[in-house]
């Protein structure tokens, strides 16, 4: 065994490189099952972001049903999800390099249903004795900017269009009863998200196809609504946060007769950023299977008709995600702090699992991996938080005797959504070099009840900022991190609170923003129909609140910033659009602060391309590197920070 060498923290010397990094960002989701094979799509960063749809034997041969150039995404919604479904042997996809919507048969057989430009399709569903597709459809041939969300019909044969659901600003999850005779579907109107207020209605399915005399089951103004889901049974699940928490109820169409299936301070669902979550499924007796999220971990529920629910232990999980059910098997996209993100079939009864897919092998020696601690720490008006700590690990090197590590702070993006556990190189690039990490679920996080989530109305840039400054104020007060060397960084909405942290607060020494929200006025005028209206209920009501998102801007006081900043921006991005990271990097410059800018051109928002996502990570670990004074381990090409006084 070789003896730990002494060296600062940050100068460790890791095997967790920027290249392996991307390498073992393959992404696995959606999966399903088509008989006895399983279907899931891959996302590939070394082809340029390209998602393919894979289909695995039970001998685990693999065979790619959507070879290049085929992109199996969709921007619905602008963040898509949902792209895809499969029913005995039909495969249905959205095509993100055109939008078309297309047929793939079990033999190979190919065709285009429909590519009539400005039509986007998602959340694709077949109803087969009806030689159809159900599917959202987004509009925008009248207009690009506010298009027409709704709920069509298209024929399998001949990709005839037939309108169902009209009339709402958004839809999702059309879905028809097991027995033919049921339409449902989920709809939300601005300004409300799908998490605030949605509704679920239900219609009996007429001669024609068509759902006639639609009934609300469940929703409101103060109620979200989320994975329905029909029984084999014919009756329908659902996701309700009525009492605080998402969790389960079940509707009768005969007798109109609601149900709440075992209740739990747990959530059961998630946010609908994107289409083609599954969090609910049924086992061969009816029995409901669902994730059950509570003090950030996933759980796998089997929950009868009546009695407790029963867990299905999954050794060394924490995150689950994309769950179906047949029979007595269960798919589910399974992660944890060690082990790679892995498509897995799990037998319910049993418990035995197999390994359908996985994002690859564990590429170093697990005594790399800092493994996080769930902690709730203290915040802003006497309350608690929650985060992921992960220290410093490497079993190669210790610090010098009373040296303290820089910190990172993760602030994750959404803002409604939440971090994990799950294992994430990124991190452990950071951690393996001599990092402390803390990744937070501020206030507004997902994962934690309603009440949590609803802390950041009217209060984004205040209680996200204070929340991921407590949380490096409060580790480095416990001897846990240099107070000296307090580092922020996120993407987005995460980006945004990085940009507030460098402006507004003097706590951090560096900053690193991912396409991160600079401007809230611009972000309220210009970003697309989704989020035209999310800002309304997190700053202020537009434009009456014009001055509350100025006040919260970034952008209106940048000569107040003084902290090294990062800016990593995609030319493409749609919701935040570069000429913010422009504005912002303008003034930086003006005012003399030390800064880096680094522009993509064909990235959107969020990064897809591999070599754009290694040479992030390597001007992130450059830049703390030179702002912090320590030197990198790594030959890394160093990234030219402006304004530093050597």
């Amino acid at each position: 065994m070789t003896t730990p060498r002494t060296l600062p923290y940050g100068s460790w010397p890791s095997p967790i490189t920027p290249e392996l990094v991307v390498a073992g960002s393959r992404g696995l989701s959606e999966p399903a099952f088509d008989g006895e094979d399983v279907l899931l799509l891959e996302g590939r960063p070394d082809e340029g972001g390209r998602v393919t749809l894979l289909r695995i034997a039970p001998d685990g041969r693999v065979t790619e049903v959507t070879p290049a150039p085929a992109n199996v995404r969709t921007r619905v919604h602008e963040y898509g999800g949902g792209a895809w479904t499969v029913a005995d042997g039909i495969m249905v996809h959205s095509e993100f390099r055109d939008g078309s919507l297309v047929r793939v048969d079990r033999d190979g057989t190919t065709r285009t249903l429909v590519d009539v430009p400005g039509l986007r399709f998602a959340d694709p569903h077949v109803d087969a004795p009806r030689g159809r597709v159900l599917v959202v459809q987004e509009d925008h041939r009248r207009d690009a900017h506010d298009p027409t969300n709704s709920i069509v019909a298209v024929d399998l044969a001949h990709g005839a269009i037939v309108p169902l659901v009209e009339g709402h600003d958004f839809v999702s999850h059309p879905r028809v009863s097991p027995d033919g005779r049921w339409m449902s579907w989920l709809s939300w109107e601005r300004p409300a998200m799908p998490w605030d207020a949605s509704q679920l209605w239900a219609a009996p399915i007429d001669a024609d196809g068509l759902p006639r005399t639609p009934r609300v089951v469940a929703g409101g103004a103060i109620e979200s609504i989320a994975e329905p889901a029909w029984a084999p049974d014919s009756t329908l699940v659902f996701a309700t946060d009525r009492s605080g928490w998402w969790n389960l109820v079940r509707w009768d169409p005969a007798s109109d007769r609601q149900v709440e299936l075992a209740p739990m301070a747990a959530e059961l669902a998630g946010p609908q950023w994107v289409f083609g979550l599954r969090t609910v499924g049924f086992d061969a007796d009816g029995q409901v299977v669902a994730i059950a999220r509570a003090a950030g971990q996933d759980r796998l529920l089997v929950i009868p008709e009546d009695g407790p629910p029963r867990e299905v232990p999954i050794d060394g999980v924490t995150d689950l995600a994309g769950l179906q059910v047949v029979g007595s098997s269960a798919l589910l996209v399974a992660a944890g702090p060690t082990r790679p993100t892995a498509v897995i079939r799990l037998d319910l009864g049993t418990g035995a699992i197999t390994t359908v897919r996985s994002s690859g092998e564990l590429p170093v020696d697990a005594a790399y991996l800092s493994v996080p601690r769930f902690v709730e720490l203290p915040t802003t008006d006497g309350r608690t938080a929650f985060a992921y700590h992960y220290p410093p690990t490497n079993p190669d090197a210790v610090a010098p005797a009373g040296e303290l590590p820089p910190l990172v702070v993760i602030s994750h993006g959404g803002p409604t959504a939440n971090t994990s556990r799950r294992l994430d190189l990124a991190i452990q690039a950071f951690t393996s070099r001599g990092f402390a990490v803390i990744d937070v679920d501020y206030g507004g996080s997902t994962g934690y009840g309603r009440e949590y989530r609803q802390r950041l109305d009217g209060a984004w840039g205040v209680v996200d900022l204070d929340d991921c400054t407590n949380a490096a104020t409060w580790l480095a007060a416990q001897g846990l991190a240099d107070p000296a060397r307090l580092v922020i960084r996120g993407g987005s909405a995460g980006g945004y609170t990085t940009l507030c942290a460098v402006t507004f607060r003097d706590v951090f020494a560096a900053g690193a923003s991912y396409f991160g929200v600079g401007d809230l006025e611009a972000l309220a005028r210009d970003t697309h129909k989704f989020e035209s209206r999310y800002l309304d209920r997190m700053v202020a009501p537009w434009p009456e609140g014009v001055e509350v998102y100025r006040e919260r801007s970034p952008i209106h006081a940048v000569d107040r910033i003084r902290t090294p900043l990062l800016v990593l921006q995609g030319a493409d991005d749609m919701v935040v659009p570069q000429a913010q990271a422009d504005e912002l990097v303008a003034a930086l410059a003006r005012n003399g602060v030390p800064h880096a800018y680094l522009l993509f051109q064909g990235e959107g928002h969020g990064f897809r391309r591999a070599e754009n996502r290694r040479r992030s990570l390597e001007a992130e670990l450059s830049f703390y590197a030179q702002v912090l004074g320590f030197e990198l381990a790594d030959a890394i090409e160093p990234i030219e920070v402006v304004g530093l006084s050597r």
